[in-house]
């Protein structure tokens, strides 16, 4: 993609606005891969290099700049090209948990982005899939083909993909009116004390951040069940059940009740002793009724390996 160097307008480019407020200084392309979803940190640079980035009203001229609390950044976004988007084979999509004619269920790696978008074209699960089938419900259009719901690049775990409209249509109507079953897996900071509980808090964009979701009076409703599985000295291992499907609505509310999930940079604890690559976060049970059959199924993945030996490095330290 060919990036346009920068004018005083932002002319025909998407203009995104923020304020750094963090009290560390951070690198200027790590931020913006960080805070800005489906952004790489390859394509951040290059909006650097093109002069597409301004701190403070200067362009920068660097990838190393660190930014410093109250710095005012402007990225300007070229629009995106039409594309066409083609099959490629991943070894990410190692397991395809059921299919038939009308829909996939997919169990996707953490560090796999669920669609292309600017700066990363490649080695999405919509690559994948059309590698795997040509019968991709269209409804999301020639980006998103099949795609009825996503989860986040650093989440692992089920999906369900449409392999027609009528499918597509079906099952949509089941995340809107909340009667399909989400269930994720998850590591946050601290002790949480309560066997279970629930988080009722409405869910919108932060009004200071606008590349985040924050709990914000007026939003949209937001309903996420927690159950504590196992509890260590400075963490504990929960299963998160979601009534409603906001984005970010697992890290936004665990956030805010001062649980941030470990390995979350953009809604938790930059550093930690733990190190891990992205939220600890797994999506595991999935269930909705099926498009043509009408019948109730549900499906159930292993914790991921790198789940897995994170739990073990905390049990390990907290003997």
């Amino acid at each position: 993609m060919s990036l346009w160097k920068y004018d005083k307008n932002c002319n025909d480019m998407e203009k995104i606005q923020i304020t750094f407020e963090e009290a560390e200084p951070i690198r200027i392309d790590g931020f913006i891969s960080s805070n800005i979803e489906d952004i790489s940190r390859s394509y951040s640079q290059k909006l650097i290099e093109s002069g597409n980035v301004l701190v403070n009203g200067e362009i920068v001229t660097s990838k190393k700049e660190r930014l410093k609390m109250g710095d005012e950044i402007l990225i300007c976004l070229p629009k995106p090209e039409e594309l066409e988007i083609t099959a490629q084979i991943a070894n990410e999509l190692k397991v395809i948990v059921y299919e038939d004619e009308d829909v996939m269920i997919v169990n996707k790696a953490q560090g796999m982005v669920v669609h292309p978008a600017p700066g990363n074209y490649t080695g999405t699960l919509v690559n994948a899939l059309m590698y795997h089938t040509e019968k991709l419900s269209s409804i999301n259009g020639v980006i998103r083909p099949g795609i009825v719901h996503r989860i986040d690049k650093d989440t692992s775990g089920l999906l369900m993909i449409a392999k027609n409209n009528f499918s597509h249509n079906f099952l949509a109507e089941q995340l809107r009116d909340h009667s399909s079953t989400r269930e994720y897996i998850a590591i946050v900071h601290d002790r949480i004390n309560e066997e279970r509980g629930t988080i009722d808090l409405p869910i919108a964009r932060n009004p200071k951040n606008r590349l985040k979701m924050a709990v914000v009076q007026g939003g949209k409703n937001a309903l996420t069940h927690f159950e504590v599985l196992e509890r260590f000295n400075s963490f504990t291992y929960v299963k998160l059940k979601l009534e409603t499907g906001r984005t970010h609505q697992i890290r936004v509310h665990m956030s805010y009740i001062k649980h941030p999930l470990l390995g979350d940079e953009l809604y938790g604890v930059r550093k930690s002793k733990i190190k891990c690559s992205g939220q600890t976060l797994h999506a595991k049970k999935l269930g909705f009724i099926h498009p043509s059959t009408k019948e109730y199924m549900e499906f159930d993945s292993e914790i991921p390996e790198y789940f897995q030996n994170i739990l073990t490095k905390i049990r390990n330290i907290s003997l």
